[in-house]
């Protein structure tokens, strides 16, 4: 009779004559040696501190959000806008939270998150904007999540399994981006 172990390692074949599927002994026995080292952060390699600069960069992209959609929230006018300007506050906050998640993940990754306010524009990907019109407010939203869904995907994509706890984290935010570029989207086509 195999053990609960040996049976957790027995092949595992759906008839094609596929290789059979196997646990990685050596990769568990250095998790049972890794107690006292932190679990989320990545063993020191020659692209963490470009990870940790990519996501600086998208720190400073979610700053000058929450400052855009800060803005127009307090200056909306019109018909429409205290629905649409309660909506930008609603989106400051949830970038505001991003850009504490991507801090956190920063110090995690054993960098520092640059609050910079000197560098903020030029670090950033997407565009501060002071409009006065309300479409126009909503179109540069929109420009900024198009933006940020762009950089999200490609970071996504450079990180590939590098680091799973980061990828996840962006995912996470992309599809948050994706939500505020609809609503965004559907509001521009009401007008």
């Amino acid at each position: 009779m195999a053990s609960k172990h040996e049976s957790a390692n027995m092949s595992l074949i759906d008839g094609n004559d596929q290789p059979p599927m196997k646990l990685d002994d050596a990769a568990i026995e250095a998790a049972r040696r890794s107690v006292g080292r932190d679990a989320t952060a990545l063993q020191p390699g020659p692209w963490r501190k470009n990870l940790i600069q990519l996501l600086n960069d998208s720190l400073a992209t979610e700053l000058v959000c929450v400052l855009r959609y800060k803005r127009h929230h307090f200056t909306a006018k019109g018909l429409a806008s205290p629905k649409i300007a309660e909506e930008f506050l609603v989106h400051a906050n949830e970038e505001a939270g991003h850009a504490d998640r991507i801090a956190r993940r920063i110090v995690q990754l054993g960098g520092e998150p640059d609050f910079s306010p000197d560098t903020l524009l030029a670090r950033s990907h997407a565009a501060y904007d002071d409009s006065t019109e309300l479409k126009a407010m909503i179109r540069s939203n929109l420009v900024a999540e198009r933006v940020a869904i762009e950089t999200y995907g490609q970071v996504i994509t450079l990180i590939g399994d590098k680091d799973s706890t980061t990828r996840r984290l962006l995912e996470d935010i992309l599809a948050d981006e994706q939500e505020h570029a609809e609503e965004l989207e559907d509001w521009l086509a009401k007008d």
